[in-house]
């Protein structure tokens, strides 16, 4: 199944706790978006290094990235060279590897809609 939007680091961890401000306008978002969502495993990465070292959040964790709500794209080491270019280029604001990782995505999967809390890191 084609993925529709792409799913970054904070509004993964936003759905998982309850106390973040921006859980409930991720929780209505979510809602409202055709499953699966696309994510990069470097995404997964920052997910499972800032969820905490609670057993509970991780396995919340684990149980979301398992669910049918996720899609994992693959990255191939031939990719690597434009999520580099990327980086490279928006140095100035600065572009970390996630978020590269997810513009290429965007890019290669012709999709226009990234579920995130960070809205100025994929603007422009």
């Amino acid at each position: 199944m084609r993925a529709d939007a792409l799913v970054d680091t904070g509004a993964i961890l936003a759905l998982l706790d309850r106390s973040d401000r921006w859980h409930r306008p991720c929780v209505e978002t979510f809602s409202s978006l055709h499953l699966p969502l696309l994510t990069s495993e470097a995404v997964l990465t920052e997910l499972f290094h800032l969820v905490g070292d609670e057993r509970r959040e991780v396995e919340s964790a684990w149980k979301f990235v398992r669910s049918s709500a996720l899609e994992l794209a693959v990255i191939s080491h031939a990719e690597l060279p434009a999520v580099h270019a990327l980086m490279s280029r928006y140095w100035d604001r600065p572009m970390d590897f996630a978020d590269a990782t997810l513009v290429h995505l965007a890019k290669r999967e012709s999709i226009s809609t990234v579920f995130t809390v960070n809205r100025a890191d994929f603007e422009n």
